[in-house]
């Protein structure tokens, strides 16, 4: 099976080398960098030999967010340790832009394509010591080849849902190869854990989801837009998708026969949405407002659309109701949900629709502890909104003690078992 594989990834190499060039052209990837993932001239690889490098492959954002903790406290407790990222998505690469300015030990790098050639390079060009995947990221040339060169390797926060496990099991001798190459595998659930085993997963844990160790650092909106914010009724949809927006800008109007100076915050999982946000809103008669960093918002807005990376912290830091997209559409049934733990972690009340596949333990947990509640359409979210506004409810501070001790004891044994590997 593991040479089919192979003899595929060689045969689809020229089609995904055209497509992610013309990705390039329409701006879905790096316009730069993009060649990092097809050419291994392009791998530009910084190995200090003196140090000991440790290697994340995350996939995009969420996961990116969920292994800085981790890369904080291993820094913490070990000397002469460098960084290595690798992230598939442009958004990811805009985002870690941004943090790794106040690292000079980490370095980013799009994750190369799964064909043997380019995994043979990589390896021997940044020569890593420790490699953790994160999360549901499994790449069957990579785990065998660093398996071959007895590289540690560990699947951190693993994520392997019932859709998935379901799709592995088809080939199910072959998955149990493939999983067998990790050394460590820490689950991120109880059904992760659970059909991890049933793929015989060799050395298993379940500690407990990373993105609770999420470390939020306090952002305050620019001086001058928190005072026009001051002058509103504010609520914030995060993470919407196409088909979302319009059920968010209904609840506004709804939300507006009670409160005439309400002014709802979207800020779309993809923000290249926004010019389409904004056109959606005009049609409903409603004065919208695209901000970009540096903007001062408009006296006349109702609905703001957030048009920039790594701001969700600020408007989670300023907002007291969330409601967290990916949760309304029945199409995205067995993916649904976004993570809702950095909203829980600022003291939000947070609010979802019926479709939380993805983060369905989470959501239960959240909703155990009251922070989070369902909805199932427009006209719920408003009654909900509208109560919150009238209570004026404050921010959780039991809350957000409750979920960062719960984080830090997640955070504390994998870097434990992590720290395995680097003495």
């Amino acid at each position: 099976m593991l040479q089919v594989y192979r003899y595929l990834t060689y045969f689809f190499f020229p089609i995904f080398i055209t497509l992610i060039y013309f990705r390039s052209i329409f701006n879905k990837e790096d316009q730069k960098r993009f060649k990092e993932k097809i050419f291994s001239s392009h791998f530009r690889a910084h190995k200090d030999n003196n140090k000991k490098l440790v290697w994340f492959h995350a996939a995009s954002i969420g996961e990116c967010l969920s292994i800085m903790p981790l890369i904080d406290q291993i820094n913490k407790e070990n000397k002469n340790i460098n960084f290595l990222i690798t992230t598939v998505t442009l958004s990811s690469s805009s985002l870690l832009e941004k943090k790794l300015k106040n690292y000079n030990n980490i370095t980013h790098r799009f994750f190369p394509l799964d064909v043997k050639i380019l995994v043979e390079k990589f390896l021997f060009f940044w020569k890593p010591d420790l490699v953790c995947f994160v999360d549901s990221e499994i790449w069957p040339n990579f785990l065998f080849e660093i398996k071959k060169q007895k590289i540690p390797l560990v699947l951190v926060n693993a994520r392997i849902t019932k859709k998935t496990f379901n799709r592995w099991r088809v080939i199910s001798n072959f998955a149990k190869k493939v999983f067998n190459n990790f050394d460590l595998c820490l689950a991120a659930s109880e059904e992760s854990k659970n059909n991890l085993n049933k793929l015989q997963v060799k050395n298993l844990k379940y500690i407990g989801n990373l993105k609770y160790a999420a470390r939020n650092k306090l952002e305050e909106l620019g001086n001058s837009n928190k005072k026009i914010l001051d002058n509103f009724k504010t609520w914030c949809a995060v993470s919407t998708h196409n088909d979302e927006e319009i059920i968010i800008l209904k609840t506004h109007l709804e939300i507006k026969k009670k409160y005439n100076n309400i002014l709802t915050i979207i800020i779309p999982r993809h923000i290249d949405r926004s010019s389409f946000i904004k056109n959606l809103s005009s049609k409903l008669n409603l004065n919208s407002q695209v901000l970009n960093d540096g903007d001062l918002i408009d006296f006349k807005t109702e609905i703001l659309i957030i048009n920039s990376f790594g701001v969700l912290s600020k408007y989670f830091n300023y907002c007291k109701n969330i409601f967290i997209g990916k949760s309304f559409l029945k199409r995205l049934e067995n993916v649904g949900g976004q993570n809702p733990i950095d909203a829980a972690k600022f003291g939000c009340k947070i609010f979802h629709g019926p479709y939380v596949y993805n983060f369905k333990e989470i959501y239960e947990h959240l909703r155990s502890l009251g922070v989070a509640k369902k909805v199932n359409n427009q006209v719920e979210l408003a009654a909900e909104i509208n109560q919150n506004l009238e209570d004026q409810m404050t921010k959780g501070h039991l809350q957000v003690n409750l979920l960062d001790n719960y984080g830090e004891k997640i955070l504390k044994e994998t870097v434990l078992n992590l720290n395995r590997y680097l003495k």
